[in-house]
């Protein structure tokens, strides 16, 4: 379903999956006081609406929305379909929306773990498949990638998929930056620690030693970060100095350290498998 609520005019416009609720909406946020339009992208219409008539009535953006689930394969070049049908450059291009998986490997559930690979992963690169060679053409355009902090890490006990699907993202980003330099099209990614939105709880991930004994950012600081980085071109930014501390020591020499490292750090008292829909 879509939905606009003004009419197009000849701003840039940025396309933010997820973008109904938290680092999406705060991202939302950033663009519009920027002077984007926005398109957003999420599973539920109310949200969308909700979000649609903020963002309007705080910067005057026009802003459409798109209720599709990102899981569903077919729905991917339907979303562009419809996009282009409606005349929408895309300008900017947020693949925000993802999913979590927190507990064990050999008692996860099948299809969380499969929603959560599509989402994170196939969603995320067919996405920028279909709006890259547009922006290519026009010497212009922004890729922001929602990564994680984790995805420095060869990889994590307890949350192996989740990780292994940062990993990707990460992996992804940094090689298309290289690829794509001279063409006037820049891909960021955008790797957030632990953030103050409802992943923690819902996912299980608050008794975790990362997301215990690390300081909190806020979903808007997250937003601030990813604006700024994907708009001066960088290939990757990690908000909060301890996170980009994190990070380094994630890359580091022998990476059976740091992988050792994280594995205590993910560890928790219960032994449990949650998913959520979630930013980072």
């Amino acid at each position: 379903m879509t939905t606009k609520v003004m009419k197009r005019d000849s701003r840039p416009t940025a396309l933010i999956t997820g973008g109904s609720k938290g680092i999406g909406l705060e991202l939302a946020n950033q663009f519009g006081q920027h002077g984007h339009d926005l398109v957003l992208v999420a599973r539920s219409d109310r949200d969308l609406k909700r979000a649609a008539t903020q963002l309007h009535t705080e910067y005057g953006c026009r802003v459409d929305v798109f209720s599709v689930d990102l899981t569903a394969i077919d729905a991917l070049a339907e979303l562009y379909r419809q996009v282009t049908d409606n005349g929408i450059q895309v300008d900017v291009l947020v693949n925000n929306a993802g999913t979590g998986d927190v507990g064990p490997f050999a008692v996860s559930d099948i299809n969380r773990q499969l929603d959560m690979l599509q989402l994170n992963i196939v969603s995320l690169t067919a996405l920028t498949r279909l709006f890259l060679p547009g922006m290519i053409e026009r010497g212009s355009g922004r890729i922001l990638n929602i990564a994680s902090v984790v995805a420095y890490f060869a990889g994590g006990s307890n949350w192996a998929s989740y990780v292994a699907s940062k990993h990707y993202v990460l992996a992804l980003t940094r090689g298309l930056a290289k690829e794509l330099v001279g063409t006037g099209v820049n891909v960021t990614a955008l790797c957030p620690g632990p953030t103050a939105t409802a992943f923690v709880n819902q996912a299980g991930a608050g008794v975790m030693r990362i997301y215990r004994w690390l300081p909190k950012v806020t979903p808007s600081e997250v937003a601030r970060a990813g604006y700024r980085a994907a708009m001066a071109g960088q290939t990757t930014v990690v908000p909060g100095l301890l996170n980009k501390l994190f990070a380094f020591l994630g890359e580091l020499p022998p990476r059976s350290i740091a992988q050792w490292v994280f594995g205590f750090l993910s560890r928790s008292p219960l032994v449990t498998t949650t998913d959520t829909r979630k930013a980072s």
